[in-house]
């Protein structure tokens, strides 16, 4: 029967009957055929007449290029008359003002024939003309909204990665014109969500949705399935943990409360939320406040020890300084490729400025215990909240020596490796060498006379033990490493360029 009516109409459409050009006219108006393209074409087929859809400059928009008078074009396109009809050697032509979406100007449908145009075929190419002035629009105004909506998220992403350096006053310059108020705040707290990656985009609209205009939003440029949130508010958070419950496949991490100066920090707190969040029955979880090796460490001592270790930054501009620290938190955090993509820079940015660190610290970050040390600093120094003016450095006598020597420390690095002693493979062995050669497998098998495979299982199945990722470096690993350097099983990192001990080290380690 379709194809019945098929043919019936294309009857009518040539002998035009009541239900055949002006039906199947309306059919290229249906969602699943609204095509220019094709409207013009079927224009051409039904006047048995060449087509041509131009725009106010000439641009070809659909059909066949056609010669037409440049001053003819521009009266109509202009606004000085609607249509014209005009007939030359026997070819006759009929031009028709086509409107577009603003800012776009008019354009033209031109109609040319080898015969004049009877009553029919003068209609069809007016409702014509009337369809593809409605098509133009709704393409140009979804293509104008798709613009308006990719503007408006890579503003969020540059508002969230001037947080990421510490450059609060820019992002809130930038947030201001679109968003007042959003971060007229001195803390907020950060969320990362993870999805598939074919569902991330429908996720971050509902996240826009639930939170409404009291978070930032952003894809992230990392990690194809996570959209990280930032928000001042409590009750946009509660908004996103009932979307998680309501949401199949969706995790959620949040983190403590931080100074928006700390925006680095706090999503680094998130990511690791987002790892327990996996396996919570509840599919969120936020940032725990566990027992920390930096809580158990005398506060003054690592105030001090802290501010010499970053001591050689000191000297830099204050935005130099920040960029650096939190390029350098991160990337101890992440592989450079994820910080770069974070930041919004080129990995060989990222590399260059840790490259840089390493040289004023004048170590190395390749020894995992210098990671360790150095991540620790830079952790500390951003709870203390406080910039190289406000918490100079004491009288210069703590060490690290100093602040792992604490019998709370080293009670909790005990409890903590001795999770492994029962474990007849003697993992704690593996474990250790493998940090000592900067968690190469490999090479941690040359030491050890074992399978470089043997090496990786031993370390993941500490990971379940000691309840921290290892293979992934990150706080975990460096919590597990300071443990081991509390306890005395490896050897204290060098900073500054001594040697771990030396009386004139300014920070020994």
């Amino acid at each position: 029967m379709a194809g019945r009516e098929d043919g019936t109409r294309q009857r009518n459409a040539r002998t035009g009957g009541p239900a055949g050009w002006a039906e199947e006219l309306l059919d290229h108006l249906r969602p699943a055929a609204r095509d220019v393209r094709r409207v013009v074409a079927w224009l051409a087929g039904a006047v048995d007449a060449t087509v041509t859809l131009q725009d106010g400059t000439g641009g070809l928009l659909a059909g066949t290029p056609a010669p037409l008078d440049a001053y003819l074009v521009a009266d109509i396109t202009g606004g000085r008359m609607a249509s014209a009809a005009i007939e030359d050697r026997g070819r006759h032509l009929r031009l028709v003002r086509v409107e577009r979406a603003r800012p776009a100007p008019a354009g033209v449908l031109a109609v040319a024939r080898d015969r004049p145009f009877d009553r029919r075929a003068a209609d069809i190419v007016t409702h014509t003309a009337q369809v593809v002035e409605l098509l133009l629009t709704e393409h140009e105004s979804t293509v104008a909204g798709r613009r308006l909506r990719r503007a408006t998220a890579d503003l969020r992403l540059a508002i969230l990665q001037l947080l990421m350096v510490e450059d609060t006053v820019s992002a809130r310059r930038v947030a201001a014109g679109l968003w007042p108020g959003l971060l007229d705040t001195d803390t907020a707290c950060v969320y990362v969500m993870e999805s598939v990656p074919e569902e991330r985009d429908r996720l971050a609209e509902e996240c826009l949705s639930a939170t409404g205009e009291t978070a930032l939003v952003v894809r992230c440029p990392a990690m194809d399935g996570h959209v990280i949130v930032l928000t001042p508010r409590e009750a946009a958070g509660e908004a996103l943990r009932s979307l998680v419950g309501r949401t199949d496949g969706v995790f959620l991490g949040g983190s403590a409360r931080q100074n928006l100066a700390r925006t680095a920090l706090a999503y680094g707190q998130a990511v690791s939320a987002l790892a327990v969040a996996r396996f919570r029955p509840g599919k969120a979880a936020v940032y725990a406040e566990r027992t920390r090796p930096e809580r158990l460490m005398d506060p003054a001592a690592l105030a001090d020890w802290t501010a010499r270790v970053l001591r050689p930054l000191d000297g830099l501009p204050h935005h130099t300084r920040a960029e650096l620290l939190a390029t350098t938190r991160l990337g101890l955090e992440f592989t450079a490729v994820s910080t770069a993509k974070v930041l919004g820079v080129s990995r060989n940015t990222v590399r260059a400025r840790m490259d840089r660190v390493e040289g004023l610290l004048h170590t190395d970050f390749t020894d995992l215990t210098v990671r360790a040390t150095v991540h620790l600093a830079l952790n500390a120094q951003a709870a203390l909240d406080a910039g190289p003016d406000e918490n100079p450095a004491g009288p210069g006598r703590a060490c690290l020596d100093d602040l792992l020597a604490g019998p709370a420390l080293r009670t909790w690095a005990g409890d903590l490796l001795g999770r492994l002693d029962h474990d007849a493979r003697d993992v704690r062995r593996t474990l250790r060498t493998w940090i000592a050669v900067g968690g190469n497998a490999e090479r941690a098998a040359r030491r050890l006379g074992v399978h470089a495979q043997t090496v990786r299982e031993h370390v993941r199945s500490a990971e379940p033990v000691l309840e921290r990722q290892l293979l992934a470096a990150g706080s975990d690993l460096y919590e597990v490493v300071l443990a081991h350097l509390a306890l005395g099983d490896l050897e204290r990192p060098s900073l500054h360029g001594t040697k771990p001990g030396h009386p004139d080290s300014p920070v020994h380690g």
